[in-house]
């Protein structure tokens, strides 16, 4: 009787305490909507950071991306719509599994109702969380009378287009084990359509895209069902990309509340206001980061904005840097292979008694691009012997620069290095 007694009392006081604590733990747990504020993005490693970007190729973006995009591509246009069908093409051959969504709509401007199409893609869309990267896709329209020129918007804003493809295809492995160890948290990529004004900049010809579609998505209930949240409180943060591709860009910040992620992209200055894609979403209570260079390119919005004129060091150092902030924002830490031999021999034709590589910096330079550790990459040439080996002496050592993207090298300790990866 006295064992059944302390049995009961036992119990008793376990379920007390199990109340107590769901009743604590409801009372203090933070609000979804309220997760962004809280958020601590991670910190990968070395040896991360270098099997994260050993994925990214400048030249083949180059190539499969980039140049598909310079054409002129305003509203309505066979450009336009060429583009959209690369971007969508392009996000839908990838592994990860994207679902792209069009918003399309017709507006009135001042040549009359246009179509405009915003695409959306998201990459986990049952994920109550988003990081948002977004850019314009459009090309300024300049009427008839410039017949014989083409404005290709080199900087405004095919390139930034191209870069967040390359984010897609270059992390896509990474990507598709996020979406399926993180179901709370994803990446969604915007491409707006119509933010060039098509006459003369004001509140009614400018932002087409980027106008429609964050009243879409004020106005859409999220998660599906939510009577009392909607799509814009899913952003955790919307980093808008233009202007980006000429010399020596210099980023700030006029937000405060997304100082924290500026810092974390190596740049922190005041800017003055400016009216671009993400003035509709700050005016709904979006927290934005706009990676926007000031002073604008000197090619903006002239027939120089082209290819010819574009700085590919600067570009793809900035794709680096985009990359790593994806993958540590989203807590998606790539998966570093484990090397149990390496094939080894002098190199004839390389310095094997100078283990410290100095690589040579290509193009310009800007001083808002701290002079960080960089880890290079080594890989082994195929020679006759193999052996194992520490080579930590090698993989281990940090450089100060930023290099031509495939550029052979010295070599170290006999090990040749013949691709080197800059962050």
């Amino acid at each position: 009787m006295a064992e059944r007694s302390h049995g009961a009392s036992t119990m008793h006081i376990f379920y007390t305490v199990f109340i107590c604590f769901t009743f604590i733990h409801c009372a203090t747990a933070i609000p979804w909507t309220q997760e962004k504020l809280h958020h601590r993005a991670v910190t990968l490693t070395q040896d991360e950071i270098l099997t994260a970007l050993s994925h990214t190729d400048l030249e083949q973006m180059w190539q499969r991306d980039l140049r598909p995009l310079l054409v002129t591509r305003y509203p309505g246009s066979s450009g336009s719509q060429a583009v959209q069908e690369h971007i969508k093409t392009t996000l839908g051959s990838l592994g990860a599994g994207w679902e792209v969504t069009e918003d399309k709509f017709r507006s009135h401007t001042p040549y009359g109702p246009l179509p405009f199409t915003n695409l959306v893609a998201t990459l986990n869309p049952s994920a109550q969380r988003r990081l948002v990267l977004a850019c314009h896709y459009d090309s300024k329209y300049y009427p008839p009378q410039w017949h014989g020129r083409e404005f290709q918007g080199a900087t405004d804003s095919a390139v930034p287009c191209a870069m967040m493809l390359e984010v897609a295809r270059a992390l896509d492995e990474e990507l598709k084990t996020q979406k399926s160890s993180s179901p709370d948290l994803t990446l969604q990529l915007i491409f707006f359509d119509g933010e060039e004004a098509l006459f003369h900049w004001t509140p009614t010809d400018s932002l087409y895209g980027s106008r429609h579609l964050a009243q879409k998505m004020e106005s859409t209930p999220h998660p599906a069902g939510a009577t009392h949240t909607n799509q814009l409180h899913g952003i955790d943060l919307l980093m808008l990309l233009d202007l980006i591709g000429a010399p020596s860009p210099h980023f700030g910040n006029q937000f405060p509340s997304t100082t924290p992620w500026l810092t974390r992209l190596q740049n922190i200055e005041k800017l003055g206001h400016i009216q671009d894609d993400h003035i509709p979403f700050l005016n709904r209570g979006v927290r934005v980061l706009h990676l926007i260079p000031s002073p604008f390119p000197t090619v903006w919005h002239t027939f120089d904005d082209n290819e010819q004129n574009l700085d590919r060091s600067a570009i793809q150092n900035l794709n680096k840097i985009m990359q790593v902030f994806v993958l540590e924002y989203l807590d998606a830490r790539p998966a570093v292979p484990s090397i149990t031999s390496i094939t080894s021999a002098p190199s004839p034709h390389l310095d094997n008694n100078n283990p410290m590589i100095h690589l040579i910096l290509s193009g310009r330079t800007s001083p808002e691009f701290h002079t960080t550790q960089i880890p290079f990459h080594i890989q082994p040439p195929p020679m006759r012997t193999e052996r194992s080996g520490d080579f930590s002496q090698c993989s281990r050592r940090y450089v100060k620069a930023a290099v031509i993207p495939g550029r052979a090298v010295r070599s170290c300790g006999g090990f040749e290095i013949l691709r080197s990866h800059v962050f």
